[in-house]
Parts: C-alpha cells; structure tokens; sequence
C-alpha cells in the first residue's frame, strides 16, 4: 500500500524513525518520505545515509507548532506519529513541557491530518497509558483517546489508529543501552529485582505500524504479543560478572508494564501474533468489519509482563545484543 505513496514520519530522527526509514525503503518503493523532526543535529547525522535516495526529505518541525504541521502535510498520504516526550523521570519533572508535546502535538496532529486530506495515520503508544501512574502514561492514554476520536472528528475521512508498545529493545532511554554503557564497571544499578519488562524489537514494532495501516478501520488500538523478561535477567545477560545494587523504583515507575488492562478486556480481541483494543464509542467494538477473525478475550484478562505466557531466555538476549553491537540504532 505504500508503494507511489507520499509518507510522513514525525519524531523521524528518533530510534523508531532510523528503523522505520530504512525498512520501509527496503520493502516498499514510496514516492516520498518525509522525516519530521525538531532536532537539526540529529537530521545532519541521518541525512548521509540517504544522500542518494530522492524520496527523502527532511524537514525541520514541531508537532507543537500547528502551523509547521499543516505545510508538513500538504500531499501526503500516511502518517506515522513517533514523537514524543517520553522519558518517564524527565515528564515528572517537566509536565507541562510534556503535556504540549504528548496531548497538544496529539491535537495539531490530527487537525492537520484532517484538513490536509491524510488517508490514514498511525500513532505510536505505550504500555504506561494503560491504567497509568505516571505522568507521561497519563498523557499517552490521553493522546490515545483523542487519536480513536479523531474517526468521529474527520467524519469519515481520515483514519486514525494506535499501536501500544512496551519495553522497545535499545531504544533511547531503555535499559539495555543504559546497561551496556555501564558493562564492565563491576555492578549495575537494579530498581527493583522483582520487576519485569516486555521485550519487543524495533523490527517488531515497525511491523506493527504495517500491520495497522492495512488491518485498520479507524479507531484501533494494536498490541503485540511479545515475550517478557526479569530485570534481573536482562543485567545479568549484559554483564554477567557484575553484582546488583537494588536502588528503588524511579518516580512515576511501576514494576510490570501492563499493556491491556482488566478495564479493556470486555473490547479487546485477541489474534495470532496480536491483540486489538476496539472503541466504545459508536458501538465499534462490536462492528464486525473491525473485529474480522478475532476472538473476544474474557472478562477481567489483563496484558501485564509479569503474567505473561512467553518468557525470552538470555540465550535469545544475548544473540540479539550481539547484532545490536554491531550495527546499532541510536
């Protein structure tokens, strides 16, 4: 679907945008690839990977700054919405900085996208906005419910999903960068040792944005099936002769990462390699052009890393690790 397409990335220069840019070039032939960020360092240390290729561009914006979003837009067809404001320590601290990026960017996202003819966007979520307790999950959760209102807002023209992510392996800010830049240093630094975290791969998460593009009516919320891991673990993977210093969970941090709530349950479906939350609103979680081939999960089922089916051993981690070493997103 996106070949001859024109495509939009905001957050572009992000660890999702220097997986998705590459990948979508690999597979699919777009007439353009707009990477939108607000960080010119950032675009000048991408932009040589792709001098050669035509069909990207790169353009200075602010998901803040409606203005810059509706010339972004003009004639194109997809949008991917990364950016955000999501360390989670950093939106304690800075909540109204978060807020404009995560809620109002969220809003001048979707104006734009309306009003500039945009056929589908996909914007990218969190396990924190699923019963949240910390400022950036509350956000996330109120950006995800303007994108699912957004099908209502654009009166049938443009389409608007979500897809939910949890622990995304080497991202900015995640654990495992954070622990291989203190491998070999003797000991790292442990919040809790009882906490856990899903593992999903960029790779994974990119192939979910696809999937949301083609599967979607408008108004979905797409979880993947991954597996979990102790944090525990993950050290010890990285650096096996390193001992552990309990430190205490961070402001705003939970144990387990929760990614459908027992609140959910009742509009969630379940497929092979994922789950579909469905809206309330307009009776779309029981609209059939939705639902397709999925089967209702039952009452009270939660999605947490802690309660999960499918545990990644650290032969798996540390295989993976390896490749990441070699050729790293940053």
């Amino acid at each position: 679907m996106f070949d001859n397409a024109k495509i939009l990335v905001t957050g572009g220069t992000g660890s999702f945008g220097k997986k998705f840019v590459p990948m979508l070039l690999a597979r699919y032939n777009p007439s353009r690839l707009v990477v939108l960020s607000r960080d010119e360092m950032k675009q000048w240390e991408m932009a040589p990977e792709f001098a050669d290729d035509p069909r990207v561009r790169f353009f200075i914006g602010d998901v803040r700054d409606r203005d810059r979003l509706y010339r972004a837009f003009q004639g194109i067809d997809y949008v991917v919405h990364a950016a955000a404001t999501k360390i989670v320590p950093t939106a304690e601290y800075n909540p109204f900085e978060c807020v404009k990026t995560n809620i109002h960017g969220a809003m001048n996202v979707i104006d734009a996208a309306i009003d500039c003819g945009v056929k589908k966007v996909v914007a990218l979520s969190t396990d924190k906005a699923s019963s949240p307790v910390n400022l950036y999950g509350a956000t996330k959760l109120a950006s995800d419910k303007l994108f699912v209102a957004g099908n209502s807002y654009s009166g049938g023209g443009t389409k608007f999903a979500v897809v939910r992510y949890g622990n995304v392996m080497g991202s900015r800010g995640s654990v495992i960068p954070f622990f291989l830049s203190r491998q070999g240093s003797g000991s790292l630094p442990i919040t809790d040792a009882r906490m856990t975290r899903f593992m999903i791969s960029l790779e994974e998460g990119v192939e979910l944005v696809w999937h949301a593009f083609e599967d979607m009516v408008g108004g979905e919320i797409y979880v993947k099936k991954v597996p979990s891991m102790l944090v525990t673990d993950i050290a010890a993977t990285i650096d096996a002769d390193a001992t552990h210093q309990i430190i205490g969970v961070r402001p705003g941090e939970k144990l387990h990462e929760q990614m459908i709530g027992e609140e959910d349950a009742p509009n969630t479906y379940e497929y092979e390699e994922h789950y579909k939350i469905l809206p309330v609103i307009h009776n779309w979680s029981d609209d059939p052009s939705r639902i397709k081939d999925g089967k209702r999960v039952p009452n009270g089922f939660k999605y947490t890393s802690d309660k999960n089916d499918h545990w990644m051993t650290k032969d798996v981690l540390g295989a993976w690790v390896q490749r990441y070493l070699e050729n790293p997103t940053r």
